[in-house]
């Protein structure tokens, strides 16, 4: 199942589900064109893992870590699929990086991996947009991480039967596909981060962890439309804009 949250033509926001184009609640049934889709979650906080994946590891010629490396994006990063991300100006290296998405289904603290899943609602594809720039000259990466609009996250989330334990992962910038890998190239996996994360904090219902991003980062320029497509997700569209400094 494929659960979406949006809001309806007459403006009421819900929580229905989404196949083949049409988004369903109670008894009533929109094409998916009709409706705004929303955040498929509303965080207390995304939990991010750099360096996740084998094939950007060796990208970027940096040595496996031996455990994650965790870093953090508050709520205001949150924006939705269809949406435009104002990214900051001024910059020489906007970024974006496709990275499968998890949602926490209930408050949990010190989970055990063989438990993990249960805590697990599902999946969905997030956008982690990176401003190098101040990434690289400051050790907490607020600037680059946690600007506004920074997580574009969606359209669905996938529950995690519908979701192969090898699901491609593709992005696309103006239809040009950039990053294409899967979640075979995991360095650490899902039981695996939510083991790690939970020993040091609680997380909520809603909650977000992303899972790292494949080879294949680039630069993003005032216009691009980015499509990011998960294998049993589905795919999250977002535009940018750059302004003048």
């Amino acid at each position: 199942m494929r659960q979406v949250r949006f809001r309806d033509p007459a403006g009421a926001e819900r929580t229905g589900t989404y196949d083949d184009g049409t988004v369903s609640f109670g008894d009533s049934t929109y094409d998916a064109e009709e409706v705004d889709i929303l955040a498929p979650t509303e965080p207390t906080k995304i939990v991010c893992v750099g360096l996740n994946y084998a094939d950007h590891a060796e990208e970027e010629g940096m040595e496996i870590p031996d455990r994650p490396l965790l870093f953090l994006k508050p709520p205001n990063a949150v924006s939705s699929h269809g949406s435009t991300v104002e990214l900051p100006a001024g910059k020489e290296k906007l970024e974006w990086e496709a990275e499968l998405g998890v949602v926490v289904d209930r408050q949990c603290k010190d989970v055990d991996a063989e438990e993990a899943m249960d805590v697990v609602r599902g999946y969905t594809c997030v956008d982690d947009l990176s401003n190098r720039d101040d990434q690289r000259v400051e050790q907490n990466w607020i600037r680059g991480k946690a600007f506004d609009g920074a997580a574009p996250m969606g359209p669905v989330v996938a529950t995690p039967d519908e979701v192969p334990e090898d699901a491609s992962v593709e992005l696309r910038v103006n239809g040009e596909t950039k990053q294409s890998s899967s979640r075979e190239e995991f360095i650490f996996s899902v039981p695996e981060l939510i083991e790690e994360i939970t020993t040091y904090m609680t997380l909520e219902a809603g909650d977000v962890i992303i899972t790292g991003t494949p080879a294949g980062v680039g630069p993003l320029s005032d216009g691009d439309t980015v499509e990011i497509e998960i294998e049993g997700v589905g795919t999250l569209e977002h535009d940018v804009s750059i302004p003048d400094a």
